[in-house]
């Protein structure tokens, strides 16, 4: 009987979407679900686990001091400690970037074989299916071993309710912080409350067509507008025109949100590594012959500054 653990990530007092489209992918090929809670346990997200298919609630009761409890040698700790105490044999996370931080290091400390990004897992074979070489092709990787951890790309499996009880566990150990690493500080950007880039439902972003760092600001409008998250090319962020925590592709963020507007982007293999799995990619671009256009469901053939403020009028 395999036992999944997954690590739950919470916002404003709710479970993410994207932590529960995890839940979903383990409830395929799992037979026990456990929910890994480190950031304290509200009603609602109770309801939400048991919603869609938690059997057990773990509350890993980490302290409220954010220098012990957002370190992520600690948070591991808490993780493995756990795995190892109810017998877990697969734990599994979101490819978000805190999941990224604390993926690796569980799977150290386990020593168990790791794949991230994962847009599929099969929990009883250990069988993991991920991009490689760019996105240009789908591979799938075996692991063996007593404990699996996987980390599963945000959005890639749409949430489903899925109802069992669930019973709480809280477990108030392993709270020693580890001399070899302090949190100094954490910052958590400048989103100013936007959907996080990894975990939007819609994407916009710009790339060179939008010429300069004033004129981004129509990307980061529409993108209020359509309560969508603003992403950036690699050359929009070459030119320092926004932070480098707004890169899609290759060497930014790998994203699979239901839309994806790309403005102004030519569409290189770099940056189409990073958006291929969106469910549906909406081109703006006035050279047709732009490699985006070839790489899209629909291509809208016109000026930017010409197209993007009307899309605002009409919204």
């Amino acid at each position: 009987m395999k036992q999944a653990g997954i690590i739950i990530e919470a916002e404003h007092g709710q479970v993410k979407e994207t932590s529960l489209g995890v839940i979903t992918l383990a409830a395929k090929t799992a037979d026990f679900l456990t929910a890994l809670v480190m950031d304290g346990i509200t009603h609602e997200i109770t309801e939400q686990l048991a919603e869609y298919g938690i059997h057990t609630i773990v509350d890993l009761s980490l302290p409220e001091a954010p220098a012990i409890r957002l370190n992520p040698a600690v948070r591991a700790t808490a993780v493995v400690q756990a795995a190892r105490e109810l017998n877990l044999d697969r734990v599994l996370g979101l490819s978000s970037p805190e999941g990224k931080d604390l993926l690796p290091r569980v799977a150290a400390l386990l020593d168990a074989p790791l794949v991230m990004d994962c847009v599929d897992v099969d929990l009883n074979t250990g069988l993991a299916k991920t991009s490689q070489y760019s996105g240009k092709v789908m591979a799938q990787i075996q692991l063996t071993g007593e404990t699996l951890v996987f980390g599963v790309r945000p959005n890639a499996v749409p949430p489903e309710p899925r109802p069992v009880p669930a019973k709480t566990v809280v477990m108030t150990e392993n709270k020693a912080v580890p001399e070899n690493i302090t949190l100094l500080s954490w910052d958590n950007g400048d989103s100013e409350g936007r959907p996080s880039l990894v975990e939007a439902d819609i994407i916009i972003a710009g790339g060179r067509g939008l010429k300069n760092k004033d004129n981004f600001s129509l990307i980061i409008d529409c993108a209020e507008k359509l309560n969508a998250a603003p992403g950036a090319s690699r050359v929009a962020v070459d030119e320092g025109w926004v932070p480098y925590a707004l890169q899609v592709g290759q060497t930014g963020e790998k994203v699979s949100p239901q839309v994806y507007i790309a403005c102004g982007i030519s569409g290189s293999i770099q940056h189409f590594a990073g958006m291929k799995t969106a469910k549906m990619i909406i081109a703006v671009n006035k050279d047709e012959n732009a490699a985006i256009m070839a790489n899209c469901d629909y291509q809208v053939s016109g000026d930017l500054f010409d197209i993007l403020p009307e899309i605002m009028k009409q919204l």
